[in-house]
């Protein structure tokens, strides 16, 4: 069944359900995750029948969880009620600054405790939330606000001084409003003259959310793919994509405690330490709408760093973390990770880019954590497979079946034949978390949402229970003299290699062959290795035309983008100037 086993890991008598036990018990009538079908932009789609209806539903309800603390940022925490009434003082605010249901509201900054007032703000009153990317140049800024035609700004000092730039280049933002900074240029407003410091959100005025008329498939996001040529495309979200996530993550949860044999336990408050960018679908779709549905802790960080995380998880006994394989790694080789007491995790997830098997032993071994991983993109809202604890231990290069409201298909090249299980080919993926359309793009839109499934462009295969195995992104991947070279092979062995803490595989151009594999790899801290040493191994392991024919070593982890993806283009410039 699986690929390999961890001594100990795996239970006796494991799995004691089948993944279509699982969903048969967990989505029956009067099931917290029973299914119904509804029409979705005209196409019958399943969908979570107990999903709350809006964000502004979700909003209200995460009310209820009061003064139990929701944000903890250095010095600060924030509860869930004091979050609230920001929440509502700003949405009035918009309002009042002329924001109608439709409009669209920029979001940029940092992991702050005003990333999510003002998330819920905007798409509370119908308005359209752009999360835009905070790692980005003020062009780049620049062109989020303009492509997504944003009325209003909201942003801290870095952002704000990006984007002042190239002010006169966006006559349609009538209003930027800034956090966290006292000296104010011309046509600046400062946040905290609307909502004050965060300390003081409790005391705000107890007002609810105003009343719009907001539908689940109404629109509430554009998030920008993290494509890495040319300018990247607006994924326009809906309400209903948002809210699909909390009971998408709450499935998987249920179902690795049946497959278990466990029954499914009390619902518990838990202590997320987040590190992946809230502007990121990952972290504001599948990690901030389930906090706030079960009245979770979320702790944030100014930026990441190894061992300040080490001082938080002991300090706020942080029940799970992750992000991206490269900080999962970091956790377990930092030399000073025995200095602090661990013992509170209970889960390190992560998702957003391929992590190499020798990845999910380590976190079981190391920490006596369970790993969980998960696959989604920008236009399916984040999750739609995912797995975590023995079944990812025993399929560790998967990235699990779909949740039960979404369906994957592998297809041939002409997008149409459906292959049979076990052929690799196009992953494409249907659910209630597929996003409407790319915006204001129709060309882009009709090649890549058709009639309710979304082409992935990525390279996959299904096993006979539904487990994902993602091989390859298809423009990733290496063709060398008519040989399909999948680049996550190569890389999962060199993984597997004790010195590489990262690695990646690109295609070089050859004069006959068209192209040959080269890697790029960083080796963990006091570790040491050789160009030939790595060929050898990956020689003795796979086909002699997946060795690459050269190594290149970087002192620090490989090149990311914020989403977590390796920026493969950057490393083939490594080899043109080598």
């Amino acid at each position: 069944m699986g690929e390999e086993l961890i001594p100990g890991a795996i239970p006796p008598g494991w799995p004691a359900m089948s993944i279509a036990e699982v969903e048969q018990r967990l989505c029956a009538p009067g099931m917290p995750f029973e299914m119904e079908t509804v029409p979705v932009h005209g196409v019958p789609t399943r969908v979570w029948k107990n999903a709350p209806p809006s964000l502004a539903a979700l909003a209200r309800a995460a009310r209820a969880h009061g003064e139990a603390t929701f944000i903890v940022y250095e010095d600060e925490r924030v509860s869930f009620e004091a979050w609230f009434r920001a929440v509502a003082a700003l949405a009035a605010h918009l309002q009042g600054l002329g924001v109608t249901k439709g409009d669209r509201v920029a979001l940029a900054m940092r992991n702050l405790p005003e990333w999510p007032v003002a998330f819920f703000a905007a798409v509370s009153i119908g308005a359209v939330c752009v999360p835009l990317n905070a790692w980005w140049t003020g062009q780049e800024l620049a062109y989020g606000l303009a492509n997504s035609g944003a009325k209003v700004l909201i942003c801290d000092h870095e952002r704000m001084e990006r984007v002042l730039a190239h002010r006169e280049e966006l006559p349609g933002l009538a209003q930027i409003l800034v956090s966290r900074e006292e000296h104010l240029p011309a046509g600046v407003s400062r946040l905290e003259d609307v909502i004050g410091k965060s300390a003081a959100w409790g005391a705000l005025s107890d007002a609810d959310l105003p009343q719009v008329a907001i539908m689940p498939d109404d629109e509430a996001t554009i998030l920008y793919t993290s494509g890495t040529t040319g300018n990247p495309k607006g994924a326009l979200g809906t309400h209903r994509n948002f809210v699909t996530n909390i009971l998408s993550s709450g499935y998987g949860a249920a179902r690795a405690v049946l497959r278990r044999g466990e029954p499914l336990p009390a619902p518990q408050r838990r202590v997320l330490l987040t590190v992946i960018p809230l502007f990121h679908a990952t972290a504001c779709s599948a990690t901030l709408m389930g906090v706030l549905a079960a009245g979770h802790t979320m702790v944030l960080m100014y930026r990441w760093d190894p061992l300040k995380a080490f001082a938080i998880i002991e300090r706020e006994k942080v029940n799970a973390t992750g992000g991206v394989p490269t900080i999962a790694w970091q956790l377990i080789e930092h030399p000073e990770r025995g200095n602090f007491d661990l013992s509170s995790l209970e889960s390190i997830g992560y998702g957003g880019a391929p992590s190499a098997p020798e990845l999910v032993k380590k976190i079981y071994e190391e920490f006596g954590a369970l790993p969980a991983n998960g696959w989604g993109m920008t236009e399916t809202t984040a999750t739609v497979t995912g797995l975590s604890g023995e079944d990812y231990l025993n399929r560790p290069t998967s990235c699990g079946p779909a949740v039960a409201t979404a369906d994957l298909e592998i297809r041939a090249e002409d997008g149409v034949s459906v292959l049979a299980t076990g052929e690799v080919g196009e992953l494409w993926a249907r659910g209630p978390m597929i996003v409407k359309e790319y915006w204001n793009n129709p060309e882009a839109s009709a090649a890549t949402f058709v009639e309710g499934w979304v082409r992935t462009g990525d390279l996959a295969r299904l096993d006979a229970e539904g487990f994902c195995y993602i091989v390859d992104r298809a423009k990733d991947m290496v063709l060398r003299g008519g040989e399909n070279i999948y680049s996550s092979e190569v890389e999962n062995v060199l993984y597997e290699h004790p010195a590489v803490m990262d690695a990646a595989l690109i295609g070089i151009p050859h004069h006959t062959l068209g192209e040959e594999p080269a890697a790029v790899v960083h080796l963990a801290p006091g570790m040491e290795a050789s160009e030939g040493e790595l060929q050898d191994w990956v020689r003795h392991r796979l086909a002699a035309f997946k060795v690459p024919v050269r190594v290149l070593f970087l002192p620090e982890t490989l090149p990311r983008n914020a989403n977590g993806k390796i920026l493969k283009k950057d490393l083939k410039a490594l080899f043109a100037a080598a």
